[in-house]
């Protein structure tokens, strides 16, 4: 599986998506390599940075001369690093990533995803060695798991042929507890979802929509198959308390 996958901004079509392997580089900026990143911007840099893989996290070196990068952790409270010029190899520990670039007057973003993020018990054994990987590494404080569980709540409730919900559907069960919450938003979890969970992903030409509902059944079927998401998980659906930040 890729550790990091790079996201280009949306509306730019020439750049898909850019899997890196751990220790594998790419480029990014105004007359990148043609592997890399090219962002058609007068304001951006030729050579503007790099990105590293590593096993669940991910570098950033900024080659600009003079502006500062900062990296946004698009589910935080205003979590975000600053990449100061010149800065070589700076760690990002986000599993969503939000670069933004400034440029010329403008900010332009890109993502990045580590996948690959790992979660296991505090809970110590008895017995020495390296602990065993989860089989799915998921965070049931984030939003791609409140995606997956709309999309799995009618047969967590007891309609095991019950058909999926439409994105639609899906806004209207996240909106209580996800006020902000919009059809493109869920396009983009259930993206993620489909990479985390490792199932093929569909040809890159294929815009949202039209593949959907084949992922969303493949998401539902492996999600239910091995319990990732539970009758109890439905508490994610709940709106939040006033006062609380999510």
């Amino acid at each position: 599986m890729y550790s990091i996958i790079v996201v280009p901004p949306s509306g730019d079509a020439g750049t898909g998506q850019i899997r890196l392997g751990a220790g594998e580089r790419v480029g990014f900026g105004r007359a990148g390599r043609p592997d890399g990143l090219v962002i058609s911007h007068g304001g951006v840099p030729r050579i503007a940075g790099e990105i590293a893989a590593h096993r669940t996290f991910w570098l950033l070196s900024n080659l600009s001369e003079d502006q500062t990068y900062v990296v946004e952790n698009p589910e935080g409270a205003g979590e975000h690093v600053k990449v100061a010029p010149g800065r070589v190899d700076a760690p990002v520990p986000f599993e969503f990533s939000r670069v933004t670039l400034p440029a010329a007057g403008d900010l332009l973003t890109f993502d990045v995803w580590a996948p690959r993020h790992a979660f296991r018990s505090a809970e110590r054994h008895l017995l020495a060695g390296s602990a065993t990987a989860p089989a799915f590494a998921l965070d049931r404080t984030k939003r791609y798991f409140a995606v997956l569980t709309a999309l799995c709540e009618r047969r967590l409730r007891g309609a095991p042929n019950a058909p999926l919900p439409a994105v639609e559907e899906i806004v209207e069960l996240l909106r209580p507890s996800w006020p902000k919450v919009t059809r493109s938003a869920v396009y983009w979890n259930i993206d993620y979802l489909a990479v985390k969970l490792r199932l093929r992903p569909g040809p890159q030409e294929a815009g949202p929509g039209r593949r959907m509902h084949g992922k969303k059944e493949s998401l539902v079927s492996l999600a239910l198959r091995f319990d990732l998401v539970r009758e109890d998980d439905l508490v994610v659906l709940a709106p939040v308390p006033s006062g609380v930040a999510r």
